[in-house]
């Protein structure tokens, strides 16, 4: 058997990052830059004004001082011409400052009378003018590799960019093997159970920047399983789950490597998830996990995101852990590096008591795994722990 660290190193040779393609603006949310963008112009284009007042040349206006209004601008509506010594124009927030002013005084520091405006006591001392280029100039970049938020995309419209340049989202097939195994919605036998692992690797895979393609249940007998890896290809990815093990029902190492996978690896020393096989097959990365559904899942957090992650351009890196202090006494560990379901609350991290690989509904309590190191001793409560958001 090998570590989890070791795991994960064989696991990033197994991938590359993903070329770059070209989406409309509209289509590029959460999806990751692929190269650097340079904005198209400076943001705001002009010296704009703030606020609704009047644009004046005076620097520094005093109570009483009086000014004619020569015209008007409002946004998208620009006053062709240039202040003069004791003129104003009307202006509405977002406009164009003119020529020959300098700052605008809000409309209620004035009052009107026809043409002519007057200064009131206590004026604001703001020039509520934003100077052109004071968001970002025409040589701001938004740089990649980035998951592009909402946020982002308001950016880049600003900037002018229509087309983003966005690492092409890797195609992930995913493969549940077992004559047990039905499809959601089917009625199963006594023997059999309803396939779960399959939709939640493909819900991870989805969420997490991945285009999972779920395959038909392949049964245990070799043809199946050809059949499955048969429709797999194209895939960056291909993951299978159960089977992986050395029963006399498991079959897909056996039939991956007589289909030419070149095995980098086989067996973790972690818990759940210890049957785990990976390898190359046919131009793409094949991870085998295994069947246990909370083992599937727990291995789709340690192992599958960092693999996308790096096929996405974010690097190679293992799923970020935080420190937390334990909300109760646990004791000690066995030889293999435990993920342990839990929940975090504030700075305070709860283990759940009942961690059998095959309760999911203990995993969808959980919003985190506690990382136990192999054969730590017992940890008190108050102990520091690392745990993995999931």
């Amino acid at each position: 058997m090998i570590t989890v660290e070791q795991a994960l190193s064989h696991l990033f040779a197994l991938v590359e990052p993903s070329e770059a393609v070209n989406l409309p603006l509209k289509e590029a949310a959460g999806r990751t830059l692929a190269t650097d963008v340079q904005a198209q112009r400076d943001q705001p284009p002009f010296a704009a004004s703030a606020m609704d007042g009047y644009a004046i040349g005076d620097d520094d206006p005093k109570q009483g001082d009086t000014y004619r209004v020569i015209g008007e601008a409002a946004a998208g509506h620009a006053w062709s011409g240039r202040l003069k010594t004791g003129e104003a124009l009307r202006i509405f927030t977002g406009a164009p400052l003119p020529e020959g002013a300098v700052r605008v005084i809000i409309q209620e520091d004035v009052t009107r009378q026809g043409d002519i405006i007057t200064i009131g006591e206590d004026i604001d001392q703001a020039r509520y003018v934003r100077p052109s280029g004071a968001d970002f100039k025409a040589s701001h970049k938004l740089c990649s590799p980035r998951k592009l938020s909402p946020n982002d995309i308001a950016l880049l419209a600003a900037m002018n960019i229509a087309n983003v340049p966005v690492v092409r989202k890797p195609q992930v097939a995913i493969i549940a093997t077992g004559d047990e195994l039905v499809q959601p919605g089917e009625a199963p036998r006594p023997d059999q159970i309803i396939a779960s692992n399959s939709y939640g690797l493909a819900a991870l895979v989805d969420a997490n920047g991945g285009k999972a393609r779920l395959l038909p249940i392949a049964k245990d007998n070799i043809k199946s399983l050809e059949m499955a890896f048969e429709l797999a290809k194209g895939a960056d990815l291909i993951i299978t789950i159960g089977g992986a093990s050395v029963g006399d029902h498991d079959l897909v190492g056996g039939v991956a490597k007589n289909l030419g996978m070149e095995q980098s690896f086989y067996k973790v020393a972690m818990r759940p998830g210890k049957p785990l096989m990976a390898g190359k097959l046919g131009g793409a990365a094949m991870v085998g996990l295994p069947g246990n559904p909370v083992s599937a899942m727990v291995c789709g957090h340690i192992f599958i995101l960092p693999m996308l992650r790096k096929m996405l351009g974010h690097g190679e890196n293992a799923a970020p852990r935080q420190p937390k202090a334990l909300a109760q006494t646990i004791g000690t560990n066995g030889p293999r590096e435990h993920y342990m379901r839990g929940k975090v609350d504030g700075d305070h991290v709860t283990v759940f008591e009942r961690q059998d690989s095959a309760l999911l509904t203990v995993l969808a309590d959980a919003n985190c795994l506690i990382v136990r190191p192999a054969n730590d001793p017992t940890q008190n409560l108050g102990a520091m722990v690392d745990i993995i958001h999931i």
